[in-house]
């Protein structure tokens, strides 16, 4: 680090600020003018190393000025740089809890938005996997292998050894890692006839009393029960439920792939249709904290002066945000028929960036005789990186730490809000024993 750097070296005690992401400026895609940002950045990150033990990114770029020919940045590969580039999945926690760089700090170091924009350099310059533009196309992977007929096939397939040492080779997908299963009878079949409950909405708070249910690729999909548990609960607390009439991907897969376009597309295709539920007195909710982040965090970034995204914004929530709201005014059941014992529960990184408090805990806590372990650590999942042959092996070391807390937990069920994550921690644990969503629990509490 340069001299003048140390002198003026302090961590900020203000509130983190996020500026919005510069996408459409065409210096964004300026790659001379990005190495300048990224040797910047790597410069600083180098002279602190808070974040070591956060993602594979920073022991990578540590690593290997560690072991270049100055120790410093100015001899570690340009090739380095996008090796780090690559092992970052925008988790943000850097950026929430370690970094003392961050904005209003007049370093201004917003390392997820440099690795977004080090992505996006790659995708529009071509140099992406067709692997990885099929593992991010959730819509048209769910709705092929979601056919009858052939969603059997494809979940039979994924669990022979042949056939998944075949696809390690040729497609770049690791044979140990948890695939998603696939389901004809999504959820979007199942709940087609549902019909809101017959209740006047009771407001409490912001909560408007009456909840569309943004499925989500995954939630429709590959674990359609956990949007009918879902469902179920909700109604259980005389909240009128009904699903988003139409959707498509949320884009956080798409964002990740650093394929901003197809992002925008799909906030053109998502965000009338809540808009239009919100506009007739609906609260919006998702099953995935990812999903649910993409629309509280990343388009209103992308978008800052759209009015409509930020109207939906402000209008969705994490379902248990959205229960302990009505809990706090006196509008949430709590005629619990059962209790829960211990659970292990995972808080995922998606969910710990949106500054709600822990939530999905504080639910749980309300069943009788019930203990709740929190563990606040990343799963190493993000939806892709975990099952690419070239990470997989990483991305369960990451996980290890959860599955030392769960093992050690001897908990009566392990729980993740991010059902991805959940089978991240199955894998680890190597028993066979499956994850059960917070939803499924509370389901099973309430008795219904």
């Amino acid at each position: 680090m340069s001299t003048e750097k140390e002198g003026t070296r302090e961590g900020s005690l203000e509130a983190p600020t996020r500026h919005a992401l510069d996408w459409r400026n065409p210096t964004f895609y300026d790659e001379p003018d990005l190495f300048k940002e990224l040797e910047r950045v790597f410069d600083i990150c180098h002279g602190c190393r808070r974040c070591f033990n956060l993602c594979n990114s920073f022991p990578t770029l540590f690593d290997a000025i560690d072991e270049s020919e100055s120790m410093e940045l100015d001899t570690v590969p340009k090739q380095v740089y996008w090796d780090v580039v690559d092992h970052c999945y925008l988790c943000d926690m850097c950026y929430m809890t370690k970094c003392p760089y961050v904005p209003p700090h007049e370093w201004n170091v917003d390392f997820p938005h440099l690795m977004l924009r080090a992505k996006a350099v790659k995708f529009r310059k071509g140099d992406v996997r067709g692997r990885d533009k099929i593992l991010t196309s959730t819509d048209m992977v769910g709705k092929l292998a979601g056919i009858p007929v052939v969603a059997q096939v494809v979940n039979a397939a994924n669990k022979l050894k042949p056939v998944r040492k075949l696809l390690d080779k040729t497609l770049g997908v690791h044979p140990d890692a948890i695939l998603p299963a696939y389901h004809s009878a999504t959820l979007r079949k199942t709940q087609a006839n549902h019909q809101p409950k017959s209740v006047t909405p009771e407001a409490a708070g912001p909560t408007r009393g009456k909840v569309a249910l943004f499925t989500t690729c995954y939630g429709n999909y590959n674990e359609p029960q956990i949007g009918a548990d879902l469902m179920a609960v909700f109604e259980h607390n005389n909240i009128p439920m009904r699903l988003v009439e139409k959707e498509s991907c949320c884009g956080m897969p798409k964002l990740e792939l650093g394929d901003l376009d197809a992002v925008a597309a799909a906030k053109d295709a998502n965000i009338p249709q809540l808009l239009a539920l919100i506009d007739a007195g609906w609260d919006i909710v998702a099953p995935v904290p990812s999903c649910v982040l993409m629309f509280k965090q990343e388009l209103p970034l992308m978008f800052p002066d759209d009015a409509d995204v930020a109207k939906v914004r402000d209008n969705i929530y994490d379902p248990f945000e959205y229960l302990m709201l009505r809990h706090k005014h006196g509008k949430l059941k709590t005629d619990f028929k059962q209790s829960l014992g211990t659970v292990a529960y995972h808080v995922p990184c998606h969910l710990r960036v949106q500054n709600i408090g822990l939530k999905t805990r504080d639910m749980l806590l309300l069943v009788p005789d019930t203990q709740v372990e929190t563990i606040e650590r990343c799963s190493g999942h993000d939806g892709t990186y975990a099952v690419k042959s070239e990470f997989h092996e990483i991305s369960m070391k990451i996980c290890k730490p959860v599955v030392n807390r769960v093992t050690q937990a001897n908990a009566d069920h392990y729980s993740s809000d991010c059902p991805m994550a959940g089978h991240q921690i199955e894998n680890g644990l190597m028993n066979g024993r499956p994850p059960e969503h917070p939803f499924t629990l509370l389901r099973h509490a309430y008795g219904i």
